[in-house]
């Protein structure tokens, strides 16, 4: 897909890199569109590394080509982030004074854009109305999120974060068949915390952005979808949570997301173990913190609950289950290896297997995972964002269904 990255000036720019990184790496090509104001926060030289194409702002560059109309016309779908007020309030006037506004009269392709401003400013009546003209015009807006701003101040003017903003603008441009319409899934996510004493836990560095991201894809194909959330990184359920057809169930222990599970399972046609759950915990919780001054602690560990297997044992006629396992491995045959011993043991019906460690798997945007069927057979080895990984995932799932 041809994608025109519009990025304007503000210091939300530095997100936009790691949305145009996504967007390659999910193999699209895309062409940035900064505004001049806009490289004070970010350089030609960044835009040209990220987006593998060549990166001007001005209109009488290529004009052979007329590559200020060709990128409009070129384009399947424009995203803009971040989007400033005062490119909002451009837009809405129709106004082309450099590049990016003459590409935007351009294009017939969907336009997504995804504010940041000031509080104030985002809540200023202009800004409102300019808002809604373009919201009329067809323009989809993502965000903007609430939290901390430049400065010091706190509320709506966040832009979003990359990973939601690409499954927003791909979904726009490309909206997937409702397959799993009628059906309703249950997914868990995120590591299980399981407590020493009142202030420590043994736990893992699972993000629960794969699990989310399962989630959001099966809810936008139609699902309905129960999403049990054990600990996960700050705003990777933020899409989900505003899902219509997505409801989260917070379950911080391995027991948590046990009970959790298996009550969400009883009515699912689907059901995915996403969820690092810790394999142990301690046998007694300490009621009181652990003190320095009581000497080194011996913790004794017992097996937590194998919550995969429990929802195989329970597995309906007609119900799909699948699984995650993520390992450390040497090689790909080491790592089919494992998954296959792993599938065997569990049971299920799929099984993704991927490989974790630096900068891979867990803390990371993306993935790469290879899909067992019953028989052990690799259904697809999928690599990328993990919203990539997810739909490929549930395709999987559908054919087999």
């Amino acid at each position: 897909m041809f994608v025109v990255v519009g990025v304007t000036g503000g210091i939300a720019a530095y997100k936009t890199v790691h949305l145009v990184r996504a967007l390659v790496t999910n193999g699209h090509e895309v062409h940035v569109v900064p505004t001049a104001d806009s490289l004070r926060f970010v350089g030609t030289t960044t835009w040209e590394a990220v987006s593998r194409n060549p990166v001007t702002t001005s209109v009488h560059d290529d004009v052979a080509r007329v590559r200020h109309v060709a990128l409009g016309t070129s384009a399947d779908l424009v995203v803009i982030a971040p989007a400033t007020a005062n490119t909002l309030a451009k837009m809405a006037a129709g106004i082309a004074d450099d590049l990016l506004g003459v590409t935007l009269l351009a294009t017939t392709a969907p336009v997504v854009v995804a504010p940041a401003m000031h509080t104030a400013m985002w809540e200023h009546a202009a800004t409102r109305a300019n808002i809604a003209t373009l919201r009329r015009r067809g323009v989809h807006i993502v965000g903007p999120a609430d939290g901390a701003l430049t400065g010091g101040d706190s509320g709506p003017g966040r832009m979003v974060e990359p990973d939601e903003l690409v499954t927003a603008a791909l979904t726009v441009a490309a909206p997937r068949a409702a397959d799993l319409a009628g059906l309703r899934v249950a997914v868990s996510t995120g590591g299980t915390r399981e407590p020493i004493d009142p202030v420590r836990y043994l736990g893992n560095r699972s993000s629960g952005r794969q699990g989310a991201e399962l989630a959001l894809a099966a809810a936008e194909r139609g699902a309905t979808v129960t999403l049990v959330a054990a600990h996960t990184d700050d705003g990777v359920l933020t899409s989900a949570s505003r899902h219509p057809r997505i409801d989260v169930v917070r379950a911080y222990t391995a027991d948590a997301v046990q009970a959790a599970m298996t009550n969400a399972a009883t009515t699912a046609d689907v059901v995915a173990m996403v969820a690092a759950v810790a394999d142990f915990r301690v046998a007694e919780v300490s009621r009181h913190k652990i003190r320095k001054e009581d000497g080194i602690p011996r913790l004794e560990l017992v097996a937590n609950p194998d919550v995969l297997a429990g929802l195989v044992a329970a597995q309906r006629p007609g119900q799909t289950v699948f699984g995650f396992a993520a390992e450390t491995a040497e090689s790909d045959d080491d790592l089919l290896a494992r998954g296959r011993r792993k599938r065997e043991r569990k049971g299920v019906d799929f099984l993704a297997v991927n490989r974790v460690g630096e900068g891979h798997g867990f803390e990371s945007s993306e993935n790469r995972v290879i899909l067992l069927d019953a028989a052990g057979a690799v259904v697809t080895d999928v690599a990328g964002s993990k919203r990539a990984v997810a739909d490929a995932i549930w395709d999987a799932v559908v054919a087999a269904r």
